[in-house]
């Protein structure tokens, strides 16, 4: 063949190969959107997304779905590296975090022009969370909140016909499901190795749990330690087992086999029951509101939210998938897919949630909820918390000591840098 004829085969191969990279290249004037989410929920969202693609043409929504384990890691390299995706799902205690890192977008003048995202459609302790120092940095997604799981059957047995109330009643009736239940059961698990059980009857308590603008522990309060010495009687009485969740074989079985009546947990465990109790079972538990001192206390509220980078090119879009996961069709969509309870109230007016009865308690309570603590450093210290609480059950050490031991430790090495960063004007 002529050199040519050569150079012509040549041009024509390399035209070839021009017109399949641009095959398999997306489109110039398409536009990927990055949301990153983590577990069952991540695996969720892309079956939602279709119709949001649909109405948005060359649009196309990237999920990263990672587990819950590694997020955090990740989000805090990617904003290192200014590598972070448009929006993200933000566990509610994250907030805070990325909000002092000056990584989140304030969403309050897209919700002044939202017909669709309505402050007074969500729970309003939900939606405090995503609040921080008066700006708006986060739409919740889905909300949990934990409460008591319980037994009827034994309840009933041991001389109740409802759910304790508050906490003098359900003083009684753990004394009294101890005493019917003899002395290798119990009437309820404390997980010791577990936060959320204690400061959920802490969150309760009309004392802050932090002062002085979030840069000082108030565990020595009386509202705290009242929480504490109920919590504590639980293992002093018997009523609960001096025990880690990694000592029980399996919580589900446990609970049907009548080792506990009383079970403290969030709405991802009513499949769970619904699924592991045995049939003959199904008719013996339900759910109830978290007793108070004086009445339903409520609780902690949890769950997820998104939230929007700053660093994002595509905010405005970014802010339109938000509304369309924000519909009310999308969060009953969601649920069914999930079992994750709406942020949105007039979401629960669906058939699926109306007919559980299970989900009626976590309606109620989620009317009482109250955000953790707005401080970055929050995880850490509810995790002190519970090392105090558990010294005091397995240690012996006495309430006084543990307090003033978890007050100092806050102060002087959790909330330390927090207060010089304050004191020099620094963020909150």
């Amino acid at each position: 063949m002529s050199s040519g004829g050569m150079m012509g085969l040549a041009r024509i191969a390399a035209w070839a190969t021009m017109f399949a990279l641009c095959a398999c290249a997306p489109a110039s004037n398409e536009t990927t959107l990055k949301l990153w989410a983590f577990g069952p929920e991540g695996e969720a969202v892309g079956k939602l997304l279709t119709e949001f693609e649909r109405a948005h043409p060359g649009v196309r929504v990237e999920v990263q779905n990672m587990p819950l384990t590694a997020m955090h890691e990740k989000l805090l390299t990617a904003f290192a590296g200014d590598a972070l995706p448009d929006l993200c799902q933000l566990g509610n205690t994250w907030i805070p975090e990325f909000a002092v890192l000056g990584a989140l977008e304030p969403l309050q003048a897209y919700v002044d022009q939202s017909s669709i995202v309505r402050r007074d459609d969500y729970f309003a302790g939900i939606w405090d969370t995503n609040v921080v120092n008066g700006a708006l940095y986060g739409v919740s997604w889905y909300v949990d909140t934990r409460l008591l799981f319980y037994r009827k059957d034994l309840l009933a047995a041991a001389g109740f016909d409802h759910a304790p109330r508050d906490w003098d009643e359900w003083r009684r009736a753990m004394a009294a499901i101890k005493k019917n239940q003899g002395a290798d059961k119990y009437a309820i698990f404390l997980p010791l190795n577990e936060f959320e059980p204690l400061l959920n009857l802490a969150i309760q308590q009309n004392e802050p749990l932090l002062l002085d603008d979030g840069t000082r522990g108030n565990f020595e309060s009386a509202g705290f330690r009242r929480a504490l010495d109920f919590y504590v009687d639980a293992f002093r009485e018997n009523w609960a087992p001096a025990m880690s969740n990694t000592q029980i074989a399996n919580v589900w079985d446990e609970f049907g086999k009548g080792y506990f009546a009383f079970y403290i947990t969030g709405p991802w465990n009513i499949g769970e029951f619904k699924r592991r109790l045995p049939a003959r079972l199904q008719d013996s538990w339900n759910t109830a509101p978290l007793p108070g001192a004086n009445g339903p206390g409520g609780g902690a509220a949890g769950g997820s939210s998104f939230a929007i980078f700053r660093a994002s090119k595509n905010k405005r879009l970014a802010w339109e998938l938000v509304e369309f996961l924000s519909q009310v069709k999308q969060q009953q969509r969601f649920y069914t897919l999930t079992g994750d309870l709406p942020a949105r109230r007039s979401a629960w007016d669906f058939a699926e949630l109306e007919t559980d009865e299970f989900t009626h308690a976590f309606r109620a309570q989620l009317e009482l909820v109250k955000p953790t603590p707005k401080v970055p450093e929050w995880e850490r210290i509810a995790t002190e918390m519970q090392f105090a609480a558990e010294r005091i059950v397995r240690g012996g050490e006495s309430t006084e000591a543990a307090l003033r031991a978890l007050d100092a430790k806050v102060d002087e090495e959790i909330l330390a840098k927090r207060r010089t960063l304050l004191a020099r004007g620094g963020q909150r």
